[in-house]
């Protein structure tokens, strides 16, 4: 007996009829599209929200680590069960919202602060392949585009919250966070269109794809056709450092690096991040937008913060650091553990990169207001609308 008329058994024949009509539709192209994505995004959801609880705990870890203390060490085995303890703190608090707030701004503003970072992760290519899936959600043309107007949808959060909690504190704290966004995206955006000269293409699969095919973009050097065999052949070695260390790999290299470190430190802008987080600023505005907020309120807006942290993160990565890819690593298409191997180097850079995030947060000092206005419109501007210009004459020197 086969396994089908085995478990038939359990069922009656009506009941059979409709499961077999049910997989057999489950297994056409577009059904087959249909639940893979629903499964692609409910596990990346969950591995994103235990990221953001583990990145508060070690944020934690690493300032008591900078400041020579301890940390939380007391909930489980050196502390890893605190951000439970955290989160069931938050849900049992009452949650308060002020007489004089505008109670359904209040409440929505949380959300919005939540919801464009998870939106972001939707796009980004976070591994090759898995048994002939692609490990992106929805690979569009204009990916790109589509996580800097998502991204930007944030700050809407934050505003309706310092409006609506109707005081001082988080009204200032919300003028702050929409000035800030407005200098800064623009910076963001603009550095980015180097990378979209040379490449060709919006889209973040091609993006990471060119990465494979030509090296990281903030690489000066890149092996071309390195594998095993040729690290014990000193000679072939030496060829495919030859090849991939032209002159004009090099002088791409100068405009994408420039790209990288505006990109980078406007990135620490967009998620209010220290020596950015003049919206929140905790000496001067007490808690600044969210001041009034508490429990499930007052979580969201945590959530959303470090969710967009790992977003921000994430698009470095997919941007400038290769995405998914490692020198030497095949593709998915090798074998399913390469594919796991592919996801697994996506999300070690994103903790590499937070840990970078978390690090500058506890050793630089805040900027006052009027610095962050003038790095951002009479620095940053300037010069990621200069790099756009010296991209163009070396992309044309290099395709002459």
């Amino acid at each position: 007996m086969d396994a089908s008329n085995f478990i038939s058994q359990f069922f009656s024949p009506a009941a059979w009829t409709l499961l077999k009509s049910l997989g057999h539709l489950l297994m056409t192209p577009s059904g087959f599209f249909i639940w893979t994505t629903l499964l692609k995004s409910i596990i990346l959801l969950a591995v994103i929200l235990g990221l953001v609880s583990y990145t508060v705990y070690a944020e934690r870890r690493v300032s008591a680590l900078i400041q020579d203390r301890l940390g939380p060490n007391r909930v489980g085995w050196q502390g890893l069960l605190q951000p439970i303890a955290d989160a069931l703190k938050l849900l049992l608090k009452e949650n308060f919202t002020p007489k004089s707030a505008n109670y359904f701004y209040f409440r929505l503003a949380s959300k919005l602060a939540m919801v464009p970072p998870v939106l972001v992760l939707g796009v980004l290519p976070f591994g090759s392949s898995l048994f002939g899936v692609p490990m992106t959600i929805a690979s569009i043309n204009v990916g790109a585009l589509y996580v800097l107007a998502i991204s930007s949808i944030s700050v809407y959060g934050i505003v309706l919250a310092g409006w609506s909690s109707n005081s001082k504190y988080p009204f200032l704290g919300g003028i702050r966070s929409s000035s800030q966004m407005i200098s800064y995206e623009l910076s963001l955006a603009l550095s980015l269109i180097p990378v979209f000269m040379i490449v060709g293409s919006l889209n973040l699969d091609e993006i990471v794809h060119y990465q494979v095919s030509h090296g990281w973009m903030i690489a000066p050097c890149w092996p071309q056709g390195m594998n095993f065999h040729t690290l014990l052949h000193p000679l072939v070695l030496w060829k495919s450092f030859s090849a991939g260390c032209s002159l004009s790999q090099f002088l791409l290299w100068i405009p994408l690096c420039i790209s990288f470190l505006i990109f980078f430190i406007s990135m620490f802008a967009e998620t209010n991040r220290l020596p950015f987080d003049l919206p929140e600023a905790e000496q001067e505005l007490i808690g600044g937008y969210h001041t009034e907020y508490s429990s499930m309120g007052f979580a969201l807006f945590f959530l959303g913060e470090y969710t967009a942290m790992i977003a921000g993160a994430s698009v470095i990565t997919t941007l400038f650091l290769g995405g998914w890819s490692l020198p030497l690593i095949p593709d998915g298409s090798a074998g399913w553990w390469w594919g796991l191997i592919n996801i697994a180097v996506f999300f070690t850079k994103i903790i590499l990169l937070l840990f970078i995030f978390i690090w500058v947060r506890w050793t630089i000092p805040r900027f006052r207001f009027d610095q962050l206005m003038k790095l951002g419109w009479y620095f940053f501007f300037e010069l990621a609308v200069a790099n756009i210009f010296l991209a163009a004459l070396l992309l044309a020197y290099v395709k002459k």
